[in-house]
């Protein structure tokens, strides 16, 4: 078994291959992080790990609060993750390529990278600035009717933009603007359509292309039929998530 030892950054979200991740890095452990990944010479990746966050908080507390409000805040790179993070993360994340690494005057960073390959975590250090993982990558594999069940998701993604959009006059994505590829296919409506992290997670961690399309098939179903039944429906923008704040 091959395995790479990476830069890990925890989200309250989850990433996905080929989507692209905004970040606004403030918090001391991941500004460390940055700082190494900008020295990564420049015709080689600036790679981390994003692991969605089972347990814990994204961003470390700074201040006394509940439910001692004398206490100090926890400091370090596991801080909010508990005394083992391993167990604070979901095993199953996604490498990021940082394409920039923009260091602000203050000291945070603008950083904007693309999701590439799912990878297994299988140990967490925390004896440096900031987490690190041992990571073991994970193949996509097709699955029995990938291409069948891509067409099928497809058809219930517009379906479904249509709901969300109320039956207004707007633009939608038509076949042009979505893809053909099964995997690109699936990874696309997992990030778009509006679910809950467990559920996202469940989709990434699909052992398959085609097991991920048969669950986005019955969501998609399930989903449209609700909306379908709303007096109103929130705004939403589908194929953009909003800018971590860490």
């Amino acid at each position: 078994m091959t395995t790479v030892r990476l830069p890990l950054f925890p989200l309250n979200s989850v990433l996905f291959p080929g989507l692209v991740l905004p970040l606004n890095v403030f918090e001391e452990r991941y500004r460390a992080m940055m700082r190494a990944l900008s020295k990564t010479p420049e015709d080689d990746p600036r790679r981390f790990a994003v692991v969605a966050i089972r347990d814990g908080h994204e961003v470390a507390p700074s201040a006394p609060g509940m439910p001692d409000p004398t206490s100090l805040p926890e400091r370090g790179p596991a801080a909010g993750f508990g005394a083992d993070p391993a167990k604070a993360f979901h095993r199953i994340g996604c490498v990021a390529d940082a394409a920039t690494v923009r260091e602000r005057a203050d000291g945070t960073f603008e950083v904007l990278a693309t999701g590439t390959t799912r990878v297994r975590l299988l140990s967490v250090d925390a004896s440096g600035p900031y987490l690190t993982g041992e990571l073991e990558e994970l193949p996509e594999e097709p699955g029995d009717e990938a291409g069948a069940l891509a067409e099928g998701v497809l058809r219930s993604f517009r379906q479904y933009q249509k709901r969300l959009a109320g039956a207004r006059e707007r633009s939608l994505a038509t076949g042009g603007d979505l893809p053909d590829e099964p995997s690109v296919v699936s990874y696309l409506v997992a990030a778009a359509m509006m679910l809950d992290i467990p559920t996202k997670q469940r989709l990434l961690q699909a052992p398959d292309t085609a097991s991920r399309l048969r669950d986005e098939l019955k969501l998609l179903r399930a989903e449209t039929a609700i909306i379908r039944t709303l007096p109103s429906l929130p705004a939403a923008e589908l194929t953009r998530g909003p800018t971590s704040l860490n």
